[in-house]
């Protein structure tokens, strides 16, 4: 097989669309769910959206102009991304109910193997598209294991349970929770929120289209396009307080703080609710009924830490028994450690794990990372963003990822590998921008971060200069070796 796609979500179906646009035919997408959709397949739980507008969230090449609201709700997101992927055939190209096991490297074969729990294939190409926000993390509490009740990750909804007049906890504020909270608030006994940071929330601008626009969106031609591309200015602008000068984001904390002081009535429940460190260092987060829930009698805000979980109850550092039905664990995914990263494993067998361990999460233009032949990363590290849509940045990485294709099969190279001191030397770029960004001088602790304290995550500037950086595979930052009896030169020499 050419090419092997590890992921059938957003990342792992463009990239599939373009090798068949291409008429690249001999790739196979490797998905361990049963359908398309990834992030928005598995992340079912109530009241779960998008942060980021409709018009944004979708391929710039597959546009729908059937979007009923200005934020769109997970099931019209999934429908859209299976009806992309129907209306490109690429249901034949996916191999469902197929979780990668390992994928090694056959330094001899100049080939990637791969074992699945429906058993092996080799490929030329290992395209991660496994995605940042797909392997839940859970809490280390003492005694969790032995909640008598249900327990379940907000991204493994279990919807055979009836929260309905239960006691329900729910740890975590971030995104997930902040769409939680309230969409369950009202059907639920008792409902407390563990709270270890407050986020900052900003309203979500969001409304149903009105008749006239949908049919707009759908029969004047160019209307759509121009609608998503003053969105895409409008966000993009933000990219300047987050990434470069972060004292201009003093007027969004305003915002924040009034909202607080108009939907809190209690002060000392307000200041609870009030972050203490500088707005953007964590996720924003849009919400117009998350901070309301609190003045509800039967919804509280528990702040202490907790120390332990017992049969049917939570303990916090106060000493208070808090009993408890269910819990909800809203307590975000394993980004910068993600599982995957064990069972791939590049030249002289060392898994990615253990190189991240060892220097960090360096990834060149989060795509590729040396002692890892013939593999690209979709949505890989540094290529996060707070401000715009990551189908923007997939959409860049996939264009860089056809090109090196492309030179891949034009010279007839065996192997491609980013040179160590091109990503060393792109590492240490991305780090001197990010030290002057607010999520390295905003005073939080944040999931960006991996275990050596470095922000891997996110992408220090606007996403118009990734896509300009990506715009072509840039062979000279490669060891590109031909395959025996080529002509091409081997730039490894």
């Amino acid at each position: 097989m050419g090419v092997a796609v590890i992921g059938g979500g957003l990342a792992g179906l463009a990239a599939a669309i373009r090798l068949r646009e291409r008429g690249w035919d001999d790739f196979l997408v490797l998905e361990r769910g049963d359908r398309v959709g990834g992030t928005w397949r598995d992340n079912d739980y109530p009241g779960a959206a998008c942060d980021v507008p409709s018009h944004l969230y979708s391929y710039s090449f597959a546009p729908n102009p059937r979007w009923t609201r200005s934020f769109s709700a997970r099931a019209e997101i999934q429908r859209y991304i299976e009806d992309v992927a129907a209306r490109y055939r690429l249901r034949e190209r996916h191999l469902f109910d197929c979780e990668v096991l390992s994928a090694t490297w056959l330094d001899d074969a100049a080939r990637w193997e791969l074992k699945t729990s429906r058993g092996s294939i080799t490929a030329d190409i290992l395209v991660g598209a496994f995605g940042a926000l797909c392997e839940p993390a859970l809490p280390d509490i003492e005694g969790i294991a032995s909640f008598a009740g249900p327990i379940f990750p907000s991204a493994r909804w279990n919807h055979d349970v009836d929260l309905t007049g239960r006691r329900v906890a729910v740890i975590g504020t971030g995104a997930s929770a902040v769409q939680i909270v309230p969409a369950i608030a009202d059907r639920v006994g008792r409902l407390e929120v563990y709270q270890r940071t407050a986020p900052w929330i900003l309203p979500r601008l969001e409304r149903r289209y009105t008749a006239p626009e949908r049919f707009a969106f759908r029969h004047v031609p160019g209307y759509q396009r121009l609608a998503r591309n003053a969105i895409f200015w409008m966000h993009e602008a933000q990219a300047v307080g987050l990434a470069r000068v972060p004292r201009m984001l003093k007027p969004v904390e305003l915002l924040a703080r009034a909202k607080l002081r108009r939907e809190v009535r209690d002060p000392a429940l307000r200041r609870r609710l009030t972050p203490d460190y500088t707005v953007g260092c964590k996720r924003i987060l849009l919400s117009n009924d998350y901070l309301p829930v609190f003045n509800r009698p039967n919804v509280r805000l528990i702040t202490d830490d907790i120390t332990e979980v017992r049969g049917n109850a939570i303990v916090t550092a106060d000493g208070t028994v808090h009993e408890t039905d269910a819990i909800v664990l809203a307590t975000g995914f394993r980004v910068t450690d993600s599982p995957t990263y064990q069972i791939i494993f590049g030249r002289y067998g060392r898994s990615l794990q253990d190189v991240f361990d060892d220097v960090g999460r360096q990834c060149y233009k989060g795509t590729a990372i040396s002692g890892f032949p013939n593999m690209f990363l979709l949505v890989g590290p540094n290529t996060g963003l707070g401000h715009n849509s990551m189908i923007y940045m997939i959409e860049a990485q996939v264009n860089y990822l056809m090109d090196a294709v492309a030179t891949v099969r034009r010279n007839g190279y065996r192997t491609v590998e980013v040179r160590r001191e091109a990503q060393e030397r792109y590492s240490r770029t991305l780090q001197r921008k990010l030290a002057r960004s607010v999520w390295n001088t905003g005073g939080c602790t944040s999931w960006y971060l991996d275990k050596h304290g470095a922000n891997t995550t996110m992408w220090p500037g606007f996403s118009f200069e990734f896509r300009r950086m990506t715009r072509s595979f840039d062979a000279d930052a490669f060891h590109c070796r031909p395959a025996p009896g080529s002509t091409s030169r081997d730039t490894g020499q």
